[in-house]
Parts: structure tokens; sequence; C-alpha cells
């Protein structure tokens, strides 16, 4: 669960007062600040699982991106600011960001090659919300990797089950597409990611991670 914290604050009021020394995570949403809940060691090994993957493309190809620790990524024309599960940055794009030095923030896509976010209990924050503002923002791709199943059927289907659905950015807007496994003829289904057309990832892997069967 997520719980939400006092008044109404303005983004300046939240990164001065957040995070703080307990190692707790934070996020604002409208100008509410949300207390983030301690993820599963499931959600944790799907993270880690993704971070090395992509890691391991960035590499091989030279890329210029890395993924932070903690960055926090502003929508424009709000009071919010979110930290993703994986958040991979273009280095060079950062020298733009205004507050990039002193507040470890981001608010322009070019500085953002890719979001992911791995499903929890705030299911709808991933789905509605930050859809929304990503897509707002221009951010070329976003995952929502919901290995268990906790979504919405209007977003997974019914019957539920474990999902990947990959926003890949076109003309403005995002276009939704989802992994489930297999694929039509049986065989393991490989992601695939407009931002990484290399990657050699599939479901199955991604799933398992969490200790989840494709």
């Amino acid at each position: 669960m997520i719980q939400t914290l006092g008044k109404i604050v303005t983004f300046d009021e939240f990164v001065a007062r957040y995070p703080d020394n307990t190692g707790k995570r934070y996020e604002l949403h409208d100008g509410v600040i949300v207390e983030m809940s301690q993820p599963t060691g499931d959600h944790e090994e799907v993270v880690g699982f993704l971070a090395f993957e992509i890691t391991r493309e960035c590499i091989r190809l030279n890329l210029p991106y890395f993924i932070p620790k903690t960055v926090l990524v502003k929508p424009l024309e709000s009071e919010s600011a979110y930290s993703p599960d994986v958040l991979i940055l273009n280095r060079p794009n950062l020298i733009n960001e205004p507050l990039w030095k002193k507040q470890s923030t981001v608010n322009q896509a070019e500085s953002i090659a890719l979001v992911v976010e791995v499903v929890s209990t705030n299911w709808r924050d991933d789905y509605l919300k930050k859809a929304a503002d990503y897509e707002a923002m221009g951010i070329p791709e976003y995952w929502i990797v919901d290995y268990a199943a906790l979504g919405g059927r209007r977003f997974i289907g019914n019957p539920k089950e474990p999902t990947i659905s990959l926003y890949t950015l076109i003309e403005g807007e995002y276009q939704v597409s989802q992994f489930r496994g297999s694929d039509a003829c049986g065989g393991k289904q490989r992601i695939i990611s407009q931002t990484f057309p290399e990657l050699n990832l599939t479901v199955e892997q991604i799933f398992q991670a969490g200790g989840y069967p494709a």
C-alpha cells in the first residue's frame, strides 16, 4: 500500500524535505507527498534483472546512457515528481536540465531514453497517471511490467494474467503493445523495443525473475 502524507506542497518544498534519512521512498503526486511501500523481494528481483540486462545492452552498443539510483522525473505542468523503478538517462542532455545539478531531477524528454515501472499495489498510478504524464512529457518509451497481474482487467485483460505493456510514442501519443509470454505459435515472446531494437530479452525471462512462470 502507499500512504499519502500531510498537506499540499510545491515541488520545491518536496525536494527540500525528501528523501529523508530513514531510507524511505517518496513521490509527489499533484502536490501530495506519497510514501512508497517497501517492495517485495520478487519486485526487486524483476527490477534488478531489467536494470542489469538493459545496462548490458547499453555497454554492448556503447550508448551514452546510464541508470541512476535515485532521480526524480518531473512533469512540466504539474506539482508532481516520480521515482521510476528503472530510469535510462541520456547523459549528453543532462547539461540542459536546469534541476539536474542541485536536485538530481529531469524534466526533458531528450534526457530520458526509457522509463520502466514494475507494478505493485499502486498499479493505478502506473497505468493511469504516470502513463498520461510520461506521454505529455514526450518520453519515447515506457514499460509497465505487471509480472503478478495486479492491474485492472481493462489494462491486462480478463482473465487477468501477467502482462508487459510497452508504450511507444508515435506522433505525440502512446501506442501500446502487450506481451504475455508465448506467441501465437507457442514460442517464447521477445520484447520489441523501439529504444533497444536489438535487445534479446523474452517475457519468460522477465517473469521468471519475479518467480512467476510465463
